[in-house]
């Protein structure tokens, strides 16, 4: 199976071209058995060739398809790489996407454009799982332009609404930037380091450059400048929020399975660059922690039920990104798989909650639905469990790892412990903000509404809590992709610090619980302070930075195109065509089908001629 691993992007590819050249004239069931078998078909691939390469000893393979290109000494090849980290995003690309897929053939079944979601859908796994397997950056490249044509095109699928094709064109614009970063990054690689194979990429940079280099500092700033705009972290976070634009299964895949884990497998996959540049690999770890509590704070103060999930997903991101930062390698791959399980439940929830509701997307327009939406109450029960890091959840498991790795680091590890616990107190309160809001208390509306239900949806959701509260046992052997640096099974923290990281979340979902179930505090006489009003403002907006990405780029680009309307060099261009058209009109009087006139102009001709030839 191995050999034929180029079949794991190959089924969803097949699929997407057949729906497009079909151009939705297929009956809605054969588009769902091709939309979502595809991707089915694909994880019995990834299934079966991750078993093989653990069966068989090896520690990667490599299948080489054909030269892509090649020019002087540059050659690119269409090849796939497979190792322990390969096997973990396979698996959770194909694997969650393909419980994605299920649920949508449920909830987009009224949808008059059911045939192109698909088609996006299978488009947009094929380019992750051809991201991942990528042997070189040219292809891993690829399959990044890929994921963020295919985010465009999904974020913005009802375009006939003008700000869902705004929130498109944000999406594509922002992470443009990180994509020019990282394409920098590539061409600075390839020009110090003769090559862009990432294996033999990796080898030359230990064998060339020194610890704290200076090509090293610039390399993985660049590519550092491509994940944060895939990933979505400071300072180019701020096109997620406004992604929820799209139906709510893309919202899943984006968050879970694809894009936003594109950045953190990046810097795993090149994490070599970051330790050959210390200085950058901490700055990795401060992002994380800045926009994980940013994010964190922004969430507690949303009331759109997928706004709270998508800041939900920055901050776990900066998790991740946390965990990169100190060397916790394998924890952060760790947290990326629980995080696929316990934020595609959420979503998949929140998209059975919003169906249920006639689309009502505001929480504050929901109360006490516990009994009338029970499969989603459970979903989102045990989901945000998870995610708030409830003891032996998945959660728990992985994020433990990464303050851990954090605590063990020494130095500045200390703040970063800190900064993490305290945005896990941020988690419990947000997230069961939602639970309590939605699903307890009295009911602001929506009375007589059902639970929108089928095998089709509840099924994934099923699969999805199970592997929520489980999948924190599920080992990641990541550990021998990473040469050093990895966290270690057994960790010298003392019972204090380990009781504080189980306390604090847990802690936070009791505050909660205070506000919005018990009522013991009023957030309206909190909301009377005029404090913490502002905060609130301040934090809504998502910390300004939007406001301020208005004043320093958008408005004075659109102030530049008003006063450009005309375009300069149009009119230049506009004068050089009228000039030759005016000669030309000049020349046609010339041709008046007279002999004599001709006959005097050549002799006129003539006598210029000889002139200039004698005076010069």
């Amino acid at each position: 199976m191995l050999d034929l691993i180029w079949l794991l992007p190959g089924f969803p590819l097949a699929g997407f071209l057949i729906l497009t050249l079909t151009g939705g004239r297929l009956p809605k069931n054969l588009v769902a058995l091709v939309g979502a078998g595809s991707v089915g078909l694909g994880f019995l691939v990834a299934a079966l060739a991750s078993y093989e390469l653990q069966s068989s000893g090896a520690d990667h393979f490599t299948r080489l398809l054909w030269t892509w290109m090649a020019a002087g000494n540059f050659q690119s090849d269409f090849a796939f790489y497979m190792d322990s980290l390969t096997v973990v995003m396979i698996l959770i690309i194909s694997g969650v996407g393909f419980l994605i897929h299920l649920y949508s053939t449920g909830f987009m079944l009224d949808d008059p454009s059911y045939s192109r979601f698909f088609a996006y859908m299978n488009l947009f796994v094929a380019s992750m799982l051809v991201l991942v397997l990528a042997d070189n950056l040219v292809l891993l490249y690829l399959g990044w332009e890929g994921v963020g044509l295919c985010s465009y095109l999904l974020i913005g699928f009802w375009y006939e609404k003008p700000s869902n094709g705004y929130a498109a064109r944000k999406a594509f614009v922002v992470t443009r930037v990180g994509d020019t970063s990282m394409a920098i990054g590539l061409f600075l690689l390839f020009s110090q380091l003769g090559t862009l194979n990432i294996q033999d990429l990796m080898h030359n940079a230990q064998e060339q450059w020194q610890l704290g280099s200076g090509m090293a500092i610039a390399a993985s700033l660049l590519l550092l400048g491509g994940a944060v705009g895939k990933s979505a972290q400071l300072p180019l976070q701020t096109w997620l929020p406004d992604a929820m634009a799209g139906p709510t299964p893309i919202s899943a895949l984006i968050h879970a399975a694809t894009m936003v884990t594109a950045g953190v497998y990046l810097i795993a996959r090149t994490h070599i660059l970051f330790e050959l540049a210390p200085s950058v690999q901490l700055l990795v770890a401060w992002l994380g922690l800045i926009t994980l509590l940013l994010a964190g704070f922004t969430a507690l103060t949303q009331h759109d039920i997928k706004r709270i999930l998508a800041y939900s997903t920055i901050s776990q991101i900066g998790y991740m990104f946390l965990g990169l930062g100190v060397g916790a390698w394998s924890a952060s791959v760790f947290h990326l798989m629980t995080h696929a399980f316990f934020k595609a439940l959420l979503f998949l929830a929140a998209g059975t909650v919003i169906l249920s509701l006639h689309h009502e997307h505001n929480i504050f327009k929901m109360g006490g639905k516990r009994k009338q939406l029970p499969v989603a109450f459970w979903s989102f029960v045990i989901g945000s469990l998870a995610l708030a890091a409830f003891p032996y959840t998945s959660g728990f498991f992985s994020k433990d790892e990464i303050l851990l790795g954090a605590l063990e680091m020494g130095g500045p590890g200390i703040w970063l412990w800190a900064g993490g616990v305290l945005g896990a107190f941020l988690t419990g309160m947000y997230s069961f903000r939602l639970v309590f809001v939605v699903f307890f208390g009295e009911s602001k509306g929506h009375h007589e509404a059902r639970e929108v239900t089928g095998f089709s949806m509840v099924a994934p959701l099923m699969v999805l809590m199970v592997f929520s509260v489980f999948g924190g046992w599920i080992q990641v052997p990541v550990d021998n992709v990473f040469s050093h640096g990895a966290i270690q099974e057994e960790h010298h923290v003392s019972f204090i610090m380990h009781a504080i990281m189980i306390a604090v979340p847990l802690l936070g979902i009791g505050v909660s619980y205070l506000f919005y179930v018990s009522r013991t505090f009023s957030v309206e006489k909190l909301m009377a302070n005029k404090t913490a009003a502002a905060l609130h403002k301040f934090w809504f907006s998502g910390w300004g930075m939007d406001a301020l990405y208005q004043r320093l780029f958008v408005k004075p680009f659109v102030s530049l195109a008003r006063a450009n309307k005309k375009d300069i060099i149009d009119g230049i261009v506009s004068i050089i065509v009228r000039a030759i058209t005016v000669a030309n009109s000049l020349m046609v009087r010339t041709q008046n089908g007279q002999l004599r006139w001709y006959a005097a102009s050549m002799v006129a001709g003539l006598v210029i001629i000889l002139a200039v030839g004698v005076l010069l």
